[in-house]
């Protein structure tokens, strides 16, 4: 550990590797707190595949079409915002097959993904680091891109909080008096996506799901309160990036993996022990 945060302060790549860990740790702790209590994990998840056809088209068209100003983040972005408000109409307007079209759009976004990074110059290094994380590779404008949407994201938590948490437990007496429940439902939908877009550079697609569900479902096991179940999900999301950068750092492992190794086994041994 004393090798690591020596490092810490000789390499500026992994320390810039954990500050983006940590920035995504806060907004990930708070939105996914809303995430398990409302119980919308299929939904999450099948945002935080769609936004791979964002990525794909914006690096096919940054690389191959030299369009320079074109970051994947902001592919990402702009597939996770829409993505997130097709799912919303879908959930609130087809609910009996719902599953069905979510799990398509899910397969569409990945599939649209792949094709385009297929044809992509360096596409197999690109399509590992999309799916697998490779928070080594946050450069300082991601970095201020991620902070930027943070203060987006607490702010808008902060100002809609009690009507977010009137939606979460009992989204018809809400609707009765007179709460806009499906435009609050479509804006947490759209923060949901914008933290998918904050994490996936840290743990990579496949594994954004960590960060945004076992931190939360840990801290459930010990609160009843969304407020107390948020902060703890922070301070387990940042402790978990920093033993897992910790780790990752003494064993030459995947960061992203071993942030999600070490919060995978801190959940299973919570629970058990809960029991």
């Amino acid at each position: 550990m004393t090798e690591f945060i020596t490092a810490l302060w000789t390499n500026p790549i992994l320390l810039l590797a954990l500050v983006a860990g940590l920035a995504a740790s806060v907004v990930s702790g708070i939105i996914g707190s809303y995430v398990v209590v409302k119980r919308i994990v299929f939904i999450s998840g099948s945002l935080s595949h769609a936004i791979l056809g964002g990525i794909g088209l914006a690096l096919w068209l940054e690389r191959s079409q030299g369009i320079a100003w074109i970051s994947p983040l902001y592919g990402a972005l702009g597939a996770g915002i829409l993505s997130a408000l097709l799912i919303g109409w879908i959930h609130l307007n087809y609910r009996q097959r719902e599953d069905s079209v979510i799990s398509a759009l899910w397969s569409l976004g990945m599939a649209v993904g792949v094709l385009f990074i297929s044809q992509t110059p360096g596409y197999n290094v690109e399509l590992a680091n999309f799916l697998i994380g490779n928070i080594l590779w946050v450069s300082p404008d991601d970095l201020m891109l991620l902070f930027g949407l943070d203060v987006v994201i607490l702010a808008t938590v902060l100002c809609l909080h009690k009507r977010f948490l009137v939606i979460c437990f009992d989204e018809d007496q809400a609707y009765l008096q007179g709460v806009p429940v499906h435009q609050l439902y479509l804006l947490l939908l759209v923060l949901i996506a914008v933290t998918i877009v904050l994490l996936f550079q840290v743990v990579g697609i496949i594994l954004v799901m960590t960060m945004l569900t076992i931190p939360p479902a840990i801290a459930n096991l010990f609160t009843t309160s969304l407020s107390r179940l948020m902060i703890f999900a922070v301070l387990l999301n940042a402790l978990f990036c920093f033993i897992g950068m910790a780790a990752a750092f003494h064993f030459d492992w995947p960061g992203g993996a071993s942030i999600a190794l070490i919060a995978g086994v801190t959940y299973v041994i919570t629970t058990i022990l809960k029991r």
